[in-house]
């Protein structure tokens, strides 16, 4: 029987176990250098067990961070960096993943615990921002530019450029941001988008930024490794992006040569009523794979061992990624492993702790 801990093989690479570590911003970062808070940070969950552990939204653009203070991927200055801290998780057994991303209107803003407030593009920690149309995420921020023709080519080259670089940081894995309200998002959402060009309108063309940047990934990222796209599944509001539309853009992306769909939701309007509450979002994860057959990753409020494999004994998902419950505990899949009554291998400098 499939369990939580099964290997999971996607075309030639092997996760030892389906515990992967979701995306966490930790907004830690200058001019987008990783620094030690990162390689300790992801570094603990690779020796806490996990078979796929993520980095932070990594910007493809300077203009694409969210603060100032993001994880970058625009400059092959921040190879060096990336690479001790995919070295030290590959060093403990796992895979090493990196999410590519552009915040579009959700950009140019101050660290959360600082208030979070966007600043204004002429503010010395601020910047223009980019979306699909000229609407403010919320009152009292400033709109951002529409992107033209000339803005969209570049937004596809630099995430190519940024997964070319990502592979020579010595990731496995690359996951496409498309989720949370961010650029892409923003793009296939009817609540953000009201262009009338080749962009916008139509499933077909709201969806199209997400489908290019896509394929431009997958001609540079190798076939062996795998490619996920994160989408949010539904934006949780009348009118807005539904499941059902989740089902139709994972057909086309499974197409495009996307190996894994990481199914979250919401985040593109600020009022959306989301029924936060354990698996809520373990739905989407279930449908999208049942009608399209692609694999998918489960996500939201997962926090117990017996819940998480659940979802994969029942076929719901094929990854389960986790966050809160990680930052809680990095040692999760050790602990679950214990629980659940599986052998896993501990790091040799923490055998004599194991449970007997």
């Amino acid at each position: 029987m499939t369990n939580l801990f099964s290997p999971l093989t996607i075309k030639g690479t092997t996760f030892k176990n389906r515990v992967a570590v979701s995306p966490m911003c930790e907004y830690s970062c200058t001019d987008g250098f990783a620094n030690d808070w990162h390689l300790v940070h992801l570094g603990a969950f690779a020796t806490g067990g996990a078979g796929l552990i993520i980095t932070e939204a990594a910007a493809v653009s300077p203009e694409g961070r969210i603060t100032y203070s993001d994880l970058g991927i625009w400059k092959d200055e921040h190879i060096e960096r990336l690479k001790q801290i995919t070295s030290f998780i590959e060093a403990q057994g796992a895979v090493a993943g990196i999410q590519l991303a552009h915040a579009g209107r959700k950009a140019s803003h101050d660290k959360p615990w600082l208030g979070g407030k966007q600043f204004p593009s002429t503010h010395e920690n601020g910047w223009v921002t980019y979306g699909p149309s000229a609407l403010a995420f919320t009152d009292g921020e400033e709109a951002p530019l529409e992107l033209d023709k000339a803005g969209i080519e570049k937004v596809k080259s630099d995430f190519k450029s940024a997964a070319e670089r990502a592979l020579k940081a010595g990731f496995k894995v690359a996951e496409v941001h498309g989720a949370h309200g961010y650029l892409l998002h923003q793009f296939y959402s009817t609540l953000s988008n009201q262009r009338t060009d080749e962009y916008g309108g139509s499933f077909e063309n709201r969806i199209r930024l997400l489908v290019e940047v896509t394929e431009t990934v997958r001609e540079v990222w190798p076939q062996e490794y795998p490619l996920f796209v994160r989408i949010s599944s539904t934006d949780w509001t009348e009118g807005g992006w539904t499941i059902e539309d989740s089902v139709k853009l994972a057909a086309v992306l499974k197409e495009k040569g996307v190996d894994l769909v990481d199914c979250s939701s919401g985040g593109n309007v600020p009022k959306a009523v989301i029924p936060n509450k354990p698996g809520y979002q373990v739905e989407f994860a279930e449908k999208i794979k049942a009608q399209t057959g692609i694999l998918t990753g489960a996500v939201g409020l997962i926090t117990t061992p017996a819940q998480a494999n659940e979802i994969i004994e029942t076929g719901q998902a094929d990854l389960v990624l986790m966050a809160r419950e990680m930052l809680r505990d990095p040692h999760f899949a050790l602990r679950a492993a214990h629980e659940l009554g599986h052998q896993i291998e501990w790091p040799a400098q923490y055998e004599r702790a194991q449970w007997r």
